[in-house]
């Protein structure tokens, strides 16, 4: 792994001079911030039970399932379209490091555009000074699982990208399984059927997936172990499946 910062910092950089970061950076935190000025409209009109920060972070799904695959979509498919991710591989440099330090990046950026809307509850917390605006349980335990459950929801994104050269096509697959995971089980876990003795099993695996659960546990300071084990498996796993799958293609081609 002696080559992965190297191959983080050149895909760091090159996200950095990329104009598709820079839309969709402006996409991602325009959209929050129209987001938290409704919130705060709410909160203008009436009394709420819940801080601002639980509300801000209970949308965290449409962000993800949009900007994740805009920001991963290009990273394999890319280089698979024009080729050089052959060339890059004749060198010492192996595939593992190639798709560590490509998911590494993304991740990053992740983190960087997540972290860019603290300035949200600073303003708030600058023109108010009111505490209950700016509960802190709520807001760290908020971004707590925004950086723990994004660690999986990148290497999805890197592993759609790996599926196919056509970046489109990747993007659509990132959707599909970001959309799955997040909505699906949510979807899934109010169908009827599943209280039948039968499906105990798969109800209890539909709980234990559920992301939405997840955010709830987080946001009241409850950071369970079995969560953490959730998400830091399922990506250990799927950037696994995605070296494996990328290195099948290169045989095969």
């Amino acid at each position: 792994m002696r080559h992965f910062l190297t191959i983080l910092g050149h895909e760091i950089r090159m996200l950095l001079v990329s104009p598709s970061t820079y839309i969709a950076a402006v996409i991602f935190l325009a959209f929050m911030g129209f987001i938290f000025s409704g919130i705060l409209a709410e909160y203008a009109t009436l009394p709420q039970d819940n801080s601002p920060a639980v509300s801000f972070f209970e949308l965290f799904w449409v962000p993800v399932i949009f900007i994740v695959p805009l920001l991963t979509m290009k990273s394999i498919s890319e280089e698979r379209r024009l080729g050089t991710l052959e060339t890059l591989l004749t060198t010492p440099i192996s595939t593992a490091e190639v798709v560590l330090g490509k998911y590494g990046a993304a991740y990053f950026l992740y983190l960087s555009l997540w972290s860019a809307t603290a300035g949200f509850f600073y303003i708030l917390h600058r023109f108010t000074n009111d505490a209950f605006l700016l509960d802190l349980g709520p807001l760290i335990g908020g971004y707590l699982f925004i950086a723990v459950s994004g660690l999986f929801f990148v290497a999805i994104g890197i592993f759609a990208s790996s599926l196919s050269r056509n970046q489109a096509v990747a993007g659509i697959f990132g959707v599909t399984m970001l959309f799955g995971l997040i909505i699906g089980t949510q979807l899934l876990a109010g169908v009827a059927a599943l209280n039948l003795d039968l499906f105990t099993p798969v109800k209890s695996a539909v709980e234990y997936a559920r992301v939405f659960t997840h955010l709830d546990d987080f946001s009241r300071g409850i950071v369970d172990t079995r969560q953490l084990l959730f998400y830091i498996s399922g990506t250990t796993l799927t950037l696994i499946f995605s070296i494996l799958g990328l290195e099948a293609k290169l045989l095969h081609s």
